[in-house]
């Protein structure tokens, strides 16, 4: 409205007449009527038609008194819109989901491949020694016959028996003490051939003593280790032997070791400055568990030639090396070992095969058990010695004289468990 009056106020409204004034007017608020029914949402259409004039006010005006057509500018008033109405496009139903493939069908040996069914059989796999009382030498020459073996007090067939090599931990006790060159000499011998039955399993201490005790290596399955600890014993120091103490100490530190320990006792016997008394070293040969003495006297060559001979200097040697062979006897007897007294050097192989006959042979059982079930129970063991007819096995010596054995064996076993 403020457009048009301001539009009507530059026109030269002094010339006109009042009628044409008043035809003016008239067409005016038919322009603005016709305006704001089209401004009206219900009467919105692609093009906004003005209505038609009435005949009665619908003058003949010159061309320059005609009202601004709506289409110029702002003169006719605010612009409308009246694009193309865009509808929002109704959302299509979403697909369902693909149907699940169908399960393949379970059949009996696909493909006509031929499969193999393994079966657990349990197995009992036991190690037997049967060493005599006497002298603990090994007994050869038993069969499977010969062995009742009962698990949880029911009788078991033993399979397959044989013998076993097992390995052994020892340390190898060496009197290396400057008093003579024959018994250095027969010391050497012995160690080497004990040094040359040993097998890669087996662990072995070098110590040597004289008036101290001296570790040359520790427990070791290397035999170059081995070999260079005793291919190093060329000069001695003292001439003292402390034979003693020297074995109170070596039992002590096996003592700290699991298992069965033996020890090789390569000396004279004799004891010239220790400390400890015999009884003491016999209390602690008893008191240690597991451990078993091989003794081998040296210098027996020398003493055989020089024996009864010296006046009665001579015969207080001689009884020097008779309490020195009792002594070493009896540290291997107390603890189920043997004691010898080679006079030549070609006496020690056989010697070191009575001794790894001794502590390496074992009888190895094989049995199935009748109690078949993977539960993981402990299961207990007792074996026995019979003879072909079932009663207790008796064993002789060459005078007919009965001998006493034991059976060393583990007390039981754990089943296998069973693995789902």
């Amino acid at each position: 409205m403020t457009n048009v009056n301001q539009s009507a106020r530059t026109r030269p409204l002094r010339r006109l007449t009042a009628p044409i004034a008043a035809l003016a007017m008239a067409a005016l608020v038919a322009i603005v009527t016709t305006t704001a029914t089209a401004q009206a949402p219900a009467a919105q259409t692609s093009t906004a038609q003005p209505p038609a004039a009435q005949p009665s006010v619908q003058p003949s005006t010159p061309p320059a008194a005609q009202p601004a057509d709506q289409s110029s500018g702002s003169e006719a008033g605010p612009a409308i819109d009246n694009g193309t109405i865009v509808i929002p496009k109704k959302k299509e139903a979403e697909e369902p989901p693909p149907p699940p493939a169908p399960a393949e069908p379970k059949i009996k040996n696909p493909g006509g491949e031929t499969y193999a069914l393994r079966v657990d059989v349990p197995i009992v796999n036991l190690d037997v020694s049967v060493i005599l009382d006497k002298n603990h030498q090994f007994v050869p020459g038993l069969k499977a016959g010969n062995f009742l073996v009962l698990e949880d007090g029911v009788e078991q067939k033993v399979d397959t028996v044989r013998i076993g090599q097992t390995p052994i931990t020892a340390v190898m006790l060496l009197e290396f003490a400057a008093n003579s060159y024959y018994f250095i000499n027969d010391m050497r011998n012995a160690a080497a051939g004990f040094f040359h039955s040993l097998r890669p399993d087996d662990y072995v201490a070098v110590v040597t003593y004289d008036l101290q005790t001296h570790i040359l290596s520790d427990f070791t399955n290397n035999k170059e280790v081995i070999a260079e600890s005793l291919n190093s014993l060329t000069l001695p120091g003292f001439s003292d032997t402390d034979m003693f103490d020297a074995l109170y100490e070596t039992l002590d530190r096996t003592s700290r070791i699991e298992g069965r320990k033996y020890i090789i006792l390569i000396a004279s016997g004799r004891d010239t400055f220790s400390k400890l008394t015999l009884d003491k070293i016999l209390q602690k040969v008893k008191s240690t568990p597991d451990v078993t003495i091989f003794a081998v006297s040296t210098g027996g060559e020398v003493r055989a030639m020089t024996e009864g001979r010296g006046g009665l200097s001579g015969q207080m040697r001689d009884m020097d090396f008779l309490q020195a062979d009792n002594e070493m006897k009896t540290f291997a007897k107390l603890t189920g070992g043997m004691w010898f007294s080679p006079r030549f050097a070609g006496e020690m192989p056989g010697i070191f095969q009575s001794i790894n006959q001794t502590i390496r042979s074992k009888y190895q059982l094989v049995y199935h058990p009748t109690n078949a079930r993977q539960d993981g129970t402990y299961r207990k063991l007792r074996i026995e010695l019979v003879d072909n007819e079932g009663h207790p096995l008796r064993i002789q010596d060459e005078k007919h004289k009965p001998l006493k054995y034991d059976i060393i064996a583990r007390e039981g076993y754990r089943a296998r468990q069973e693995v789902e």
